[in-house]
């Protein structure tokens, strides 16, 4: 692949990479270097003393609570932390101080607001902000949840609002190949309609499914896996959820009143009786759902 010319200042390459928050995707970042970049230099950031002894006794000494320590002389800096924190993390690093032609990146559900937030702050002070949103995940989290392999064959969407160069786009694409990630570059507003509705909705749903299904808690014991898996999303933490929903909730009204309509409709057959409606509706979301399989 032939990039571009580097700006002058910029990095041509990320040498030394600093993680900023141990959980589940910040974790698994840092795994995964390890695991597929040994040769690079890694730090990951904790805010707190009890978080970084948790990484450091899963085995990663490469951990600090100082966040000048985490991004001096980084190239890359990866910001895995709720939406919602990233512009104070972000003011927080501009008062640490940063290498010049640093990029920072991010792993957040939406983009609009990252951009409208932190990277404005970032371009107010010209540093590179390129946002990131590996499509991986886990309803468990913490640190104990990460894993090295998280990223291997997932997409990943990269949006570069702030129209910085191709090759550095291309930089942080190759970056998340080399974890194993699929990666595309979309706009944010394009980047959160998508995710609004093969994300951000299935997780609605699964929540849904989870308070109707076991409104009675006790019939529980007797669900089978069909239930463990509808359900399995609504276990991820809720707080961050809430966070995630606010922030695409434009992108996310429409779907759900899609989805209303079509229970709405299924309800309507199943009172009429009406079994070749029924066998349609349960035809297509078959023949649909087989999609996913053919491109695993």
């Amino acid at each position: 692949m032939t990039w571009p010319c580097f700006p002058p200042g910029r990095v041509t390459e990320f040498h030394r990479i600093a993680v900023l928050g141990p959980g589940v995707l910040g974790g698994s970042i840092a795994l995964a270097l390890r695991k597929r970049c040994p040769e690079e230099s890694l730090v990951l950031w904790a805010r707190n003393k009890v978080r970084a002894d948790e990484v450091r006794c899963a085995g990663l000494p490469e951990v600090t609570t100082s966040l000048a320590e985490a991004v001096g002389g980084a190239d890359l800096v990866i910001l895995a932390v709720p939406v919602d924190s990233l512009e104070e993390l972000g003011r927080e690093l501009l008062n640490v101080g940063l290498r010049d032609g640093v990029c920072i990146t991010d792993v957040g559900s939406v983009k609009v607001y990252p951009h409208q937030s932190l990277g404005r702050l970032m371009e107010r002070h010209d540093i590179v902000f390129i946002g990131s949103h590996p499509m991986a995940g886990s309803e468990r989290s913490g640190f104990t949840a990460a894993d090295a392999d998280l990223f291997v064959d997932a997409a990943c969407i990269l949006t570069n609002e702030h129209q910085h160069p191709e090759s550095l786009v291309a930089l942080l694409g190759e970056f998340w190949a080399k974890l194993g990630a699929a990666v595309s570059v979309m706009g944010a507003e394009e980047h959160d309609r998508l995710v609004g509705r093969i994300s951000h909705l299935p997780h609605v749903l699964s929540t849904v499914c989870a308070l109707s299904a076991l409104k009675n808690l006790e019939d529980g014991r007797y669900s089978g896996q069909g239930l463990r898996d509808t359900s399995r999303v609504a276990g991820g933490e809720p707080s961050m959820w809430a966070e995630i929903l606010l922030q695409n909730r434009a992108q996310i009204a429409g779907p759900l009143r899609e989805a209303a309509q079509e229970l709405s409709k299924i309800a309507e057959h199943l009172d009429n009786e009406d079994r070749g409606a029924i066998l349609e509706a349960l035809r297509s979301g078959q023949s649909r759902r087989r999609t996913l399989d053919r491109e695993e």
